[in-house]
C-alpha cells in the first residue's frame, strides 16, 4: 500500500472510530458531521471525500460490527470442530441478527425476529448478549417484553407463536423488518398474518422479510408452492398485486420474493472442520438423509407417505412413479367420486378409475381453495353444481355411471337440511354414500397402495393433471401428540376425499413390495468432491 492511500485509510478509520464513539455517548440523532470531524480533528470537507452522509457512517460501522461477528463466530467454530452442528448453527442466528442491525441508526425503526416457540428463541436472545452488547455498550435489553433498545430508539423485538392465536398479539403493531427462523414451523396462516405487520414504521426505513427454513415441518408444503416450486433456484419471482380501490380504480403493486438454496456442501468450513459430518448425515433414515444432506424439499423429516414418488421419466412406462400421464379410461372400468366439503376451508372432489386388477387411478379433481388452505367460499349448492358441470363436460366421465362417497359429516341433520340433501334435489341431482372415516385404517390404504411390487407397478397413480394432490399428499406430515395419524391441521382436504375412495376399494399389503431404484447420490457424481468428501 502507497503512503497516499494508507493516510487515506487512516483518515477513514479516524472517522468511523469518531463516529461509533459518538454515537454509544449520543446517540445518532444528537451526533452531527460536524461533532464527528471535530472528533476525528479533520476538516468537514475530508468527511465527504469518504462519505455521503451520517447514514453512509453508520451503515459502515455495522458491516464492521458485522465482519467482526463473523470472525468471532468462525474463531468459535474453530475452536470447537468436536461440534458438528455448530457452524450452521451459529450462521444460521447470526443471519437474523445481523440483518436485523442494519437501520437501528433511525430512531423509529422496528424490528421483529421470530421462532415458533418461546424456548427456540431463547437460543436467539442468548447470541444477542454475547453480540449486541459488545458492539452497542449502550443499547438495552427488556426481559419483560423481550426487546433490544439502541441508543437511536430504534428497537428490535424477540417474538413467537406458540399457537395460532398468538399472531393477534402483532395486531396493530408495524415492523420495519421480519426475520423467520425456520419458518416450516409456522403454518400459512401465521405467516400471512404476521405480512401484513410487515410496514414501515416511519419516513426513511426500507420494509422487507428474510426467512430461513429447512424441508420438514408443519408448513413444509406452503414454504415449497411458495418459494421453491414456482421457479428455479435463485430466480426472482414477481407477483402483480391489483388492489380495488373505493372510486372504481385500481393500485397496481410489485412484490417480489426468491428462494437462495443451500446444502450442506455449501458450508466450506464445517466440511473443512469435521468431513465425518457427511458421513453422520448420510446414516441417517432415507428422508432425514435427502433433507439435510442434499436440501431435497420432496424428502423430509416427519414425512408420511414416504413412498411417494414422482419421476417424470417414467410418466409413460407408468414404473416407480406414482403420478402419471393421462390415457383413455375404458368404457368397462367403474368410475368412483370421493368428496370432502368445505367453506371457509377448501374443498376437495376426485374422480378415480378403478381397473380390472383392482388399481386406482386419480383422473381429475376439482379443488375449491383461494390459497394455501384457504377455501372458495362456495356454498354446498355452488359446489354440486360445478361437480355436475365437471362430469358433464369432461369426456372421461360424460355418460358415465359414477359412484360418489363422502364425508359422513355431511349428513349430518343437527343444524336442519343436511348437505347431501341440499346438493340431492334439483337440478343437480348429486347423490352421496358416507364414506368409511377410519381414520388408521384409511392412512394404511394409502401405504398398501403406493407400495412397489417387481415390476415398479403401484395400486395407485395420479394423472399429472391433478396439480393439488400431487403438491399435497406428499407433504403430509404426522401429528406429534398422535403420532400414527397425519397433522389434521394441514392442508388434508385432499387426502380425505381419497381416504373414503380407497376405504371403499381396500386391499390387503403386498407379500413382496420393492423400493423404487436409487437416485444418483451427489456424493458420487463427481470426482473433485468425492475425494475428500466421499463415504
Amino acid at each position: 500500500m502507497s503512503t497516499v492511500e494508507g493516510k487515506k485509510q487512516e483518515k477513514r478509520r479516524a472517522l468511523l472510530d469518531a463516529a461509533y464513539e459518538l454515537f454509544l455517548e449520543r446517540g445518532t440523532a444528537k451526533t452531527s458531521v460536524e461533532d464527528i470531524t471535530s472528533r476525528a480533528k479533520v476538516g468537514k470537507g475530508t468527511f465527504y471525500l469518504y462519505f455521503q452522509d451520517k447514514g453512509a457512517v453508520m451503515q459502515a460501522l455495522l458491516g464492521r460490527v458485522s465482519y467482526q461477528l463473523l470472525s468471532d463466530a468462525c474463531l468459535a467454530v474453530e475452536q470447537h470442530p468436536e461440534l458438528p452442528d455448530f457452524t450452521a448453527q451459529v450462521v444460521f442466528v447470526i443471519d437474523h441478527i445481523i440483518e436485523a442491525l442494519r437501520q437501528v441508526q433511525i430512531p423509529h425503526y422496528r424490528g421483529l425476529i421470530l421462532r415458533k416457540t418461546f424456548p427456540q428463541l431463547r437460543e436467539l436472545i442468548d447470541k444477542t448478549m454475547q453480540y449486541y452488547k459488545p458492539a452497542f455498550p449502550k443499547a438495552r435489553y427488556n426481559g419483560s417484553n423481550h426487546c433490544w433498545t439502541f441508543p437511536s430508539g430504534a428497537k428490535i423485538y424477540f417474538g413467537s407463536l406458540n399457537h395460532e392465536k398468538d399472531k393477534y398479539n402483532y395486531q396493530g403493531q408495524q415492523f420495519d423488518f421480519i426475520g423467520f427462523d425456520e419458518l416450516t414451523h409456522f403454518t400459512w396462516d401465521e405467516y400471512n398474518y404476521l405480512l401484513s405487520r410487515n410496514r414501515p414504521s416511519g419516513p426513511g426505513t426500507r420494509v422487507y422479510t428474510r426467512a430461513t427454513a429447512n424441508p420438514g415441518g408443519i408448513g413444509h408444503g406452503w414454504v415449497k408452492a411458495r418459494f421453491i416450486t414456482p421457479a428455479p433456484p435463485n430466480t426472482r419471482i414477481v407477483q402483480m398485486v391489483h388492489v380495488p380501490t373505493p372510486d372504481g380504480g385500481e393500485i397496481v403493486q410489485r412484490r417480489t420474493r426468491i428462494f437462495i438454496p443451500a446444502s450442506v456442501f455449501d458450508n466450506k468450513h464445517l466440511l473443512k472442520n469435521n468431513p465425518g459430518y457427511l458421513g453422520t448425515l448420510a446414516a441417517m433414515p432415507g428422508a432425514e438423509k435427502k433433507a439435510l444432506l442434499y436440501g431435497d424439499w420432496d424428502s423430509f423429516s416427519g414425512q408420511v407417505f414416504t413412498e411417494w414418488r414422482n419421476d417424470p421419466k417414467h410418466y409413460d412406462d407408468q414404473r416407480w412413479t406414482h403420478v402419471i400421464h393421462p390415457f383413455r379410461i375404458p368404457a368397462h372400468w367403474r368410475i368412483w367420486r370421493g368428496y370432502d366439503f368445505g367453506y371457509s376451508k377448501p374443498f376437495s372432489v376426485g374422480w378415480y378409475a378403478a381397473d380390472e386388477e383392482g388399481r386406482l387411478y386419480r383422473i381429475r379433481e376439482l379443488y375449491g381453495c383461494k390459497g394455501p388452505n384457504v377455501g372458495a367460499m362456495a356454498n354446498p349448492v355452488e359446489q354440486a353444481r360445478m361437480i355436475r358441470e365437471v362430469e358433464e363436460n369432461d369426456p372421461q366421465l360424460r355418460g358415465r355411471v359414477i359412484t360418489g362417497v363422502a364425508d359422513p359429516a355431511i349428513f349430518n341433520e343437527s343444524q336442519g337440511e343436511s348437505i347431501a340433501m341440499m346438493q340431492e334435489k334439483s337440478p343437480n341431482f348429486l347423490h352421496w354414500m358416507p364414506g368409511d372415516h377410519t381414520r388408521l385404517a384409511g392412512k394404511m390404504q394409502f401405504h398398501y397402495r403406493l407400495a412397489f411390487d417387481a415390476d415398479g407397478r403401484p395400486m395407485f397413480q395420479v394423472f399429472d393433471t391433478c396439480k393439488h394432490f400431487i403438491r399435497t399428499i406428499p407433504n403430509l406430515v404426522y401429528d406429534e401428540s398422535n403420532v400414527e395419524d397425519i397433522d389434521t391441521t394441514q392442508e388434508d382436504h385432499i387426502y380425505d376425499e381419497c381416504r373414503y375412495v380407497l376405504m371403499e376399494n381396500p386391499i390387503s399389503p403386498r407379500k413382496h413390495t420393492m423400493e423404487p431404484p436409487l437416485r444418483d447420490d451427489p456424493l458420487d457424481m463427481d470426482p473433485r468432491r468425492a475425494k475428500f468428501y466421499r463415504i
